[in-house]
């Protein structure tokens, strides 16, 4: 008789340490289950961020060519008209050589804002991204 109840309190304590073993993974489980939903909302939202700037810049480096090309347009509209009223070929070649001077020195200007522009955008995109390359990171070195 003692020895079925010794069989029997071993029985149910292995039933209770497996029970609040089982409970305890569950649990864990759980709790890494609401951290990877958060991690990737997180995740989310920063390519939301990163695509929003995108499109900012985007917008920006636009509207950056549209007036440039007005202005461009504008100039060559009245470079034509100033070719039109030379008297001379020696004229029209100064004209024409101020006009190209000027033309390719403001291009290279424009590049250079654009250039400016489409950096910024870039950092402006990739930092909401870099910001949660590096919590994902963190959060792997500190299970280490």
């Amino acid at each position: 008789m003692a020895a079925a109840e010794a069989a029997k309190t071993t029985v149910e304590q292995f039933t209770t340490a497996s029970n609040v073993a089982f409970k305890d993974g569950v649990e864990k489980t759980l709790a890494a289950l609401n951290e990877m939903n958060a991690h990737s909302k997180q995740n989310l939202e920063a390519v939301v961020a990163s695509v929003t700037a995108a499109t900012k810049g985007a917008e920006a480096l636009g509207a950056q060519a549209m007036a440039f090309s007005k202005s461009a347009f504008d100039t060559q509209v009245n470079a034509a008209r100033s070719l039109a009223g030379a008297k001379s070929v020696q004229e029209v070649m100064e004209l024409q050589t101020a006009f190209a001077k000027t033309a390719l020195e403001t291009y290279m200007a424009e590049m250079g804002k654009m250039t400016e522009t489409v950096s910024a955008s870039m950092k402006e995109s990739m930092k909401p991204l870099n910001e949660r390359m590096t919590a994902a990171v963190e959060k792997l070195q500190a299970v280490r």
